[in-house]
């Protein structure tokens, strides 16, 4: 069942409102079980050839494999970013009475 597992991880920009707004529909369609929102941090990278910094938030997003094509679907929708950052990792592992309680909160 971990097999099944997602963890999305996902950075925005430093907006509570925009974290609430994307874990809300992600959970409302079901397509994430829990959404953390961890707090700003800086990030430092290049965007066209030049240096950049901006505070961010980064989602942590938990859900199952074959709902993950929706699911970005559904962040590039709300994203703000022309490109965001949408990296999936799947779970080798996992404790199995959170495996079922995310299963029936999908389904």
């Amino acid at each position: 069942m971990a097999e099944s597992i997602l963890l999305v991880l996902c950075s925005i920009p430093d907006s509570d409102t925009l974290a609430r707004e994307i874990a809300g529909a992600l959970l409302e369609q079901k397509l994430a079980a829990c959404v953390h929102c961890l707090p700003a941090g800086l990030s430092i990278y290049v965007w066209k050839g030049e240096r950049e910094e901006q505070r961010e938030r980064i989602l942590l997003i938990k859900t199952e494999a074959e709902r993950y094509a929706v699911l970005e679907q559904t962040l590039l929708a709300l994203h703000p970013y022309a490109v965001p950052e949408i990296l999936a990792f799947r779970a080798d592992a996992a404790l199995g009475a959170y495996a079922r309680w995310l299963g029936d909160a999908l389904h």
